[in-house]
């Protein structure tokens, strides 16, 4: 009777341990996600996400750069469509991304068709394409503005040496965006050259082997297994391409032309920096930015649509 007695209150002394639920494999994976993905969304969140608010809500204000602020409605936007100037940069804008982008495209797969083969110094001509990658903006401006200036640009000089005489590449309207165009593919090529050649390598050379044997060509083997296997890496390119160059390069522009001469490289980017920080029209300059953006998501959208997501027609996808 006694040891039943301490047995009932031994159990009742004995501490009571709770189980803690363990997550599902799942879940944990969903936090591991979360917590890694954490940094890069509260930036984007800081850093893009506020911006582009508050650039939105600027253009409903006229903002004179001293703290004064004046409600305005859609005054900006209408300014905007009856400014001559920003009708003109974005005409510009337009031509810019019709030549870059197909261009920079093309020469892009170009080169990474060509590093994929197996030749010597191969490694050496990839570093190659891809070092103006590196250099800063500032810097490759500074540069291709001393070879191309009119009388003294080194290239003038060498044509001249061989007797040939040289237009005034940056000083006329009619060549000084191609020039831009031409050294932005320069500098960018080797970017998406490499971006071009990790969606080469993903496909299996069994095929080509495949194709060999049946005799295909390079051009048919190319038609038929390389080019459509590689749409989705076209879709991502002409996706951030687009992007890039149309939010980016007022460095480029600054330091080679200064949207000149007589506005033919004034691109939409550059338009806005002037009007912001050069007349103080930050009211004016945020309609325009988030007319832009606008445009940007509309082209993302539309993009999505016609390819599907990278698909474009695929029926087997």
């Amino acid at each position: 009777m006694t040891d039943l007695a301490v047995g009932k209150r031994s159990a009742r002394e004995a501490p009571t341990t709770r189980t803690t639920p363990r997550l599902s494999r799942r879940s944990r994976e969903r936090l591991a996600a979360g917590l890694f993905l954490a940094p890069d969304v509260l930036g984007l969140a800081l850093f893009v996400g506020v911006p582009m608010v508050v650039c939105i809500v600027l253009g409903f204000f006229q903002v004179d750069g001293f703290g004064g602020y004046t409600f305005i409605g859609l005054d900006n936007y209408r300014r905007m469509f009856a400014d001559p100037l920003f009708l003109g940069s974005l005409q510009t804008t337009l031509l810019y991304l019709v030549v870059l982008i197909p261009g920079l495209f093309v020469v892009s797969l170009a080169l990474a068709l060509l590093i994929r083969q197996k030749f010597p110094l191969v490694g050496l001509f990839r570093g190659a394409f891809f070092a103006p990658n590196v250099i800063s903006l500032v810097v490759i401006g500074l540069i291709w503005k001393f070879m191309l200036t009119d009388q003294t640009g080194f290239a003038v000089r060498v044509l001249g040496f061989f007797r040939i005489s040289s237009p005034s590449w940056l000083g006329s309207p009619h060549l000084a965006l191609w020039m831009v165009v031409a050294v932005t593919i320069w500098f960018a090529m080797g970017y998406y050259m490499l971006i071009f050649l990790a969606g080469l390598q993903d496909i299996p050379r069994e095929y080509y082997e495949v194709a060999t044997i049946d005799g295909a060509s390079l051009w048919q083997q190319f038609r038929h297994i390389t080019w459509p296997l590689l749409k989705p890496t076209s879709f991502f390119i002409l996706l951030t391409s687009t992007v890039s160059m149309l939010t980016g390069g007022i460095d480029l522009i600054y330091v080679m032309t200064s949207g000149g001469p007589a506005n033919s490289t004034s691109l939409i980017i550059y338009y806005i920096y002037e009007q912001a920080f050069v007349y103080g029209e930050y009211g004016y300059a945020s309609a325009i930015g988030a007319f832009i953006v606008a445009i940007l998501l509309a082209w993302s959208v539309g993009l999505f649509a016609l390819t599907r997501g990278g698909r474009f027609n695929d029926a087997r996808d």
